[in-house]
């Protein structure tokens, strides 16, 4: 049984303004070891702890779920987890990545409530790989009609495309894309081998590449 009491959301958000100059001189790891040191997180080192990574947070949720009109609910779970489970974690210098996979755990615990199989895309939100980056920019209005239906088509292939990935290959390629995470992160947060973990992205690259050539030639 849970012995922590009920956080709401408006009792997290309040602790940034009450954030010591002390707590900002410290490191993320001294930070999250203060966190641990009482039955619960010390508000102001936690707070600290939030206002550094919230950002973090709120891009692995937008590169999993950029259409979801929830998304801030789901950046708010996020903390609220943390805040009661914090004091679990035996290596604080991993925590951004123990706070990544709590984000992505979260994610798939929705994506199965909601018996979505898809992850949904958006045209705004580019898709990065180690040996280059995929836009989907839609340049419009000043195309000529059949250079404007063209382009269109690619983009709706491309779409179809990334959503045709299995899940695990499209989970890795977007925690590869944040923050330039290593393999070996990834290998961490998705709980298989570093060589699994290559070969996933590898394949997910062949598959694109395969899909889209006929758009790509001239």
């Amino acid at each position: 049984m849970d012995s922590y009491l009920p956080v709401s959301w408006s009792t997290v958000t309040t602790m940034l303004t009450h954030v010591s100059v002390s707590v900002k001189d410290l490191s993320n790891q001294e930070l999250v070891l203060r966190c641990q040191t009482d039955h619960r997180p010390d508000k102001t080192a936690f707070a600290e702890l939030l206002r550094r990574y919230q950002p973090h947070v709120e891009r692995v949720l937008y590169h999993l779920a950029p259409d979801w009109q929830d998304r801030a609910d789901l950046v708010q779970e996020v903390w609220i987890r943390v805040y009661r489970n914090l004091r679990r974690l035996n290596e604080p210098a991993k925590f951004q990545g123990w706070l990544s996979r709590i984000a992505t755990n979260l994610f798939y615990d929705e994506l199965r409530k909601r018996k979505r199989h898809a992850i949904p895309l958006s045209l705004d939100a580019p898709i990065t790989f180690s040996d280059g980056e995929m836009g989907w920019e839609i340049a419009a209005e000043t195309l000529e009609p059949d250079e404007a239906l063209s382009q269109q088509e690619f983009y709706d292939q491309l779409k179809l495309a990334i959503a045709d990935l299995p899940e695990v290959f499209r989970t890795t390629i977007v925690l590869r894309e944040i923050d330039g995470m290593s393999y070996e992160e990834i290998a961490a947060i998705t709980k298989a081998s570093l060589g699994t973990v290559k070969s996933r992205i590898a394949r997910a690259r062949q598959r694109l590449q395969l899909q889209l050539q006929p758009y790509l030639e001239e």
